[in-house]
């Protein structure tokens, strides 16, 4: 899934370790990421745990997308910071599921951010 993320691999986010109901990825702020207050976007950031979050709820054979999502930004990243997202599954149920994913700045924690997650059925696609 992640090899066909056009996005994704457009701003250069790279797989560390990926397990199911886990996912580690980075991706170094560049030039085009910073908004007008000289900070990354949040948008960015929202991306890259977002993708760690669609990482970490498919498994082989499935196809879970995001029923809901929500972001709390801690503190901002800079240009040339190298961040990175953790995901880790809280709990499935039946085929939904929640996540929690954590994008850090070396030690410091930058957001904070909880998916929900549905898998779809064959028909839903």
């Amino acid at each position: 899934m992640l090899a066909a993320d056009k996005a994704s691999n457009a701003l250069g986010i790279e797989p560390v370790e990926l397990r199911d109901g886990y996912a580690l990825l980075r991706m170094t702020v560049t030039e085009l990421m910073i908004n007008g207050h000289g900070i990354a976007h949040g948008g960015y950031v929202f991306l890259l745990a977002d993708t760690a979050f669609a990482c970490a709820c498919n498994r082989a054979g499935s196809v879970t997308v995001a029923a809901t999502a929500e972001i709390d930004f801690i503190r901002p990243a800079q240009e040339g910071d190298e961040l990175v997202a953790e995901a880790v599954e809280r709990t499935r149920f039946g085929r939904s599921g929640i996540y929690d994913i954590t994008v850090r700045r070396g030690t410091e924690i930058v957001a904070e951010f909880r998916g929900r997650s549905r898998t779809l059925r064959s028909g839903d696609r």
